[in-house]
């Protein structure tokens, strides 16, 4: 399927979920990422862990679960999050703590306020939480279009593992991958850890 079409069919299968379903499922990709993060050896080094927020209005996997076990379990990782600029399609990236006040931008996405932003050393990210719509048995992903996490990945943080969250199974193949697209090295949803090698 194309990402256009794959973003209509994955868009309306998020609305159809109810907040209690969209709850479980996130807390079921959060513990297949801890064991993902403890079986790959992640957890004893000093990292930064890079993480979406999620927009409530989209159905977006909740990744507070994840945030939070970090913050209580995981004192030597700290969490970005990125903050945008919507004109230049562009994010930055600064330091989320648990007394961090957020607001909502335009798009609603929470967003630490101006006055307590730490801007982030991306050399130390290590992990990157990728949202998305759909992805496929290649580790291509579907998100909204705009381009942003691609060529976050690619140019920012090159060196980071990308794992992609997703409230449902892959896709066989999405049909216009283009050249651009950054690949994921792991997905992880309600069910397992889906891993991509080349």
């Amino acid at each position: 399927m194309t990402k256009t079409a794959l973003r209509r069919e994955f868009l309306a299968r998020r609305r159809a979920l109810a907040p209690a379903e969209i709850k479980r499922r996130s807390q079921l990709i959060a513990g297949h990422f801890f064991d993902y993060f403890a079986n790959e050896g992640l957890t004893s080094e000093p990292a930064v862990v890079h993480s979406f927020l999620a927009i409530r209005r989209q159905n977006e996997v909740d990744t507070w679960p994840i945030i939070t076990c970090f913050w209580a379990k995981f004192a030597h990782i700290a969490i970005s999050v990125p903050v945008m600029d919507v004109g230049n399609r562009q994010m930055t990236h600064y330091t989320l703590l648990p007394e961090t006040p957020l607001v909502e931008n335009k798009l609603g996405i929470p967003e630490p306020v101006l006055q307590e932003r730490e801007k982030t050393d991306l050399q130390f990210v290590k992990i990157v939480l990728t949202p998305l719509l759909a992805f496929d048995l290649q580790g291509h992903r579907v998100g909204y279009g705009g381009g942003y996490y691609d060529r976050f990945l690619a140019e920012d943080v090159p060196h980071s593992r990308k794992i992609g969250l997703s409230l449902f199974e892959p896709v066989d193949s999405i049909s216009d991958v283009e050249a651009t697209d950054v690949r994921l090295d792991a997905c992880i949803t309600p069910t397992q850890v889906y891993q991509f090698i080349d």
